[in-house]
């Protein structure tokens, strides 16, 4: 060993007798990648939506007449451990709806109780008169009543922002058609009808209100709440057959071309003197774009005006049985709409729904869409998307959806052929060189989304990732 330690030393005692690798570099020529970006994700929504092109910047949906009402959520307010519902978001009750009285609705609001329940108890039970409405602040409800064969059946199950019981408020008759029980702990506000009619019988506007409200659903509607075409059929001999029309929205939903846009600076020196092997323009521009593409997709998930997630009609909103997503909730949302073309959720969702296939034994059969291999559930591809938020409590949504124009799905909405168009719908325009020898480049991207029937969207809410048993 000392042999060996000497001869190390006396090695680096030596002069150099060749060229160092570190020299040599300066007369080679490396290697090089094309800049690198983390951001960059698969992108699976803009793939595999159809884009219809839009004239003049705004798409309109044309719906056939409809007197649907209440169909959003309700949004609390809390304040240390007390929860109070936000006055106007009453206006998603239906008997409520549109009313703007903002005085008499904060009084509503004052009226509400406060309820905390825990895990198993019962809010309601069936067959028993009803007379309060619960909104639902926080937790997971469900909605027990029997099958067929007498046995207990989960109608529907409900979490925060969800509601039931409004008809109780107006209906001395009205009674509980299912047991509510609570599946985690939780707050709910209960409203009781007399508290309701002592407003009612003193506030004119209010009990005017009501009254319009109530006579809706006198309207002849389909079970989509479509205004009816009547028709005849299964007759013999000569009846007088029944004259009809199509009633169409007097005020159909318009969707315009929204915007993402940034300005690329390069200076002059780099565009001129640092351009091989590479274009430094080129790399620029190719980073900026799919910035842009990934901040596009962000929006179409995310944005409150025309973003899926907030897009979704309640009516197509679930919750999971059991927390986690299992095969049982996404037959659940197949089931609510037909021709549903392909899923999307988060990755940590998707290692979410693994979980609960291997404990259950169950190994789907992945599909090929353009080369790759994607999860599937019943043949319907399961896409990544990391766009979908996770929120604090590591709840998440998944989507499915059915898309086409023709089909009377989700469609993406941009408008190819603009001027200086690098791709459809993008455009790049040179703005010219300031006096600090920068050129500037107008990168912008227009595009929107529309939802054609509410059954074209579903979203199954409040789904834990976190969950470890």
């Amino acid at each position: 060993m000392s042999v060996q330690a000497g001869s190390e030393s006396e090695a680096q005692a030596l002069p150099q007798r060749s060229l160092a690798t570190s020299a040599a570099r300066n007369l080679a020529t490396t290697t090089k990648s094309v800049p690198q970006m983390q951001e960059i994700t698969s992108r699976w929504l803009l793939k595999m939506l159809p884009w219809v092109s839009v004239q003049g910047g705004t798409y309109r949906v044309n719906r056939r007449l409809s007197y649907a009402v209440g169909d959003g959520r309700v949004t609390f307010i809390k304040t240390g451990d007390r929860v109070q519902v936000i006055p106007a978001e009453l206006g998603e009750l239906p008997l409520l709806r549109t009313y703007d009285d903002e005085a008499v609705l904060t009084e509503i609001a004052d009226r509400c109780r406060q309820v905390d329940f825990a895990a198993g108890q019962e809010l309601t039970s069936f067959g028993s008169p009803s007379d309060q409405v619960f909104l639902i602040a926080h937790g997971r409800i469900e909605q027990v009543g029997p099958g067929h064969y007498g046995e207990d059946t989960v109608l529907r199950t409900v979490a925060d922002g969800a509601y039931f019981g409004e008809d109780s408020l107006v209906d001395d008759e009205s009674i509980w058609e299912f047991t509510a029980r609570a599946v985690t702990p939780g707050t709910a506000l209960v409203l009781t009808r007399q508290d309701f009619r002592l407003l009612t019988d003193r506030v004119d506007s209010l009990r005017a209100h009501i009254g319009e409200m109530r006579a809706l659903p006198d309207q002849r509607t389909n079970q989509h709440g479509e205004a009816e075409i009547d028709l005849s059929a299964g007759h013999s001999g000569e009846p007088v057959l029944p004259g009809t029309f199509v009633d169409y929205d007097a005020r159909p939903r318009e969707y315009e071309l929204s915007i993402a846009q940034t300005v690329l600076r390069v200076h002059t020196r780099v565009a001129d003197l640092y351009n091989q092997p590479m274009n430094q323009t080129e790399q620029q521009l190719r980073l900026t774009v799919e910035a842009l593409r990934e901040r596009q997709e962000h929006e179409m998930i995310n944005n409150r005006e025309f973003g899926l997630l907030h897009n979704a009609d309640y009516e197509q909103r679930i919750q999971p049985h059991d927390g986690a997503p299992t095969p049982d909730d996404l037959d659940a949302l197949l089931a609510m709409r037909r021709g549903s073309k392909f899923f999307l959720a988060h990755p940590q969702a998707i290692a979410a729904m693994g979980r609960e296939w291997n404990k259950r034994g169950i190994y789907p059969t992945p599909v090929e869409v353009g080369g790759h291999h994607i999860p599937a559930w019943r043949g319907v591809p399961i896409f990544p998307c990391n766009k979908i938020p996770i929120t604090d409590a590591r709840t998440t949504s998944i989507l499915c959806m059915r898309t086409g124009e023709d089909e009377q799905g989700v469609i993406g909405l941009h408008q190819p052929g603009l001027p200086d168009e690098l791709e459809p719908s993008l455009s790049v325009r040179f703005m010219g060189i300031n006096e600090q020898a920068l050129i500037s480049y107008l990168v912008t991207a227009y595009f929107s989304t529309a939802v054609l029937v509410p059954d074209a969207l579903g979203v199954l809410e409040n789904v834990q990732i976190g969950r470890l048993n």
